[in-house]
């Protein structure tokens, strides 16, 4: 009897485990962002950075960002510091927000040797899954202090549509 108690018991945890780490999975998947190198970015070579993680191919780097939603409107403000706007390219692909962008890096003027390079560059892509349908036609952005903030209205529900078929 304490044999099949336990098994249950430990069936459960087990079950309770794996969807906290599908949960935890879902939640962290939108928020690291892969940075490119692109032809613009101007990355130093390897050589000329101490840094033993320095990795110019591996671009990880966080997009922290925040969903607000009301009746009439969701805001979605991603932080991209570092950018002008004129970098950034916005768009609306059937049910989510996609940002695009190249952070491109600014060499010192002086003779010397990077040490350590921690910020990512390059190209990016950043989708935002929508929940609600949105009037993409009406939607505002503005970018301030590396924070790129995008409000997009709700689409109003329509009414029921009937529609009647005549039976042959």
């Amino acid at each position: 009897m304490k044999l099949d108690t336990l098994k249950e018991n430990l069936g459960s945890f087990w079950e309770n485990m794996a969807e906290g780490w599908r949960h935890l999975r879902q939640s962290a998947a939108g928020a690291l962002t892969r940075f490119s190198p692109g032809e613009k970015t101007n990355m130093p070579a390897p050589a000329e950075v101490d840094d033993g993680a320095y990795l110019p191919t591996m671009g990880w780097s966080m997009l922290g960002g925040d969903l607000f939603e009301d009746d009439k409107r969701l805001v979605i403000r991603l932080e991209v510091p570092g950018m002008d706007k004129e970098d950034l390219d916005i768009q609306i692909h059937d049910d989510s927000l996609v940002v695009t962008g190249e952070k491109r890096f600014e060499r010192e003027t002086s003779e010397g040797r990077w040490r350590v390079m921690q910020r990512a560059y390059g190209s990016f892509r950043r989708a935002v899954p929508l929940r609600v349908p949105v009037n993409a036609d009406q939607a505002q952005a503005s970018y301030k202090d590396g924070v790129l903030r995008v409000e997009l209205p709700k689409l109003k529900p329509g009414a029921p549509k009937v529609v009647s078929i005549d039976v042959k």
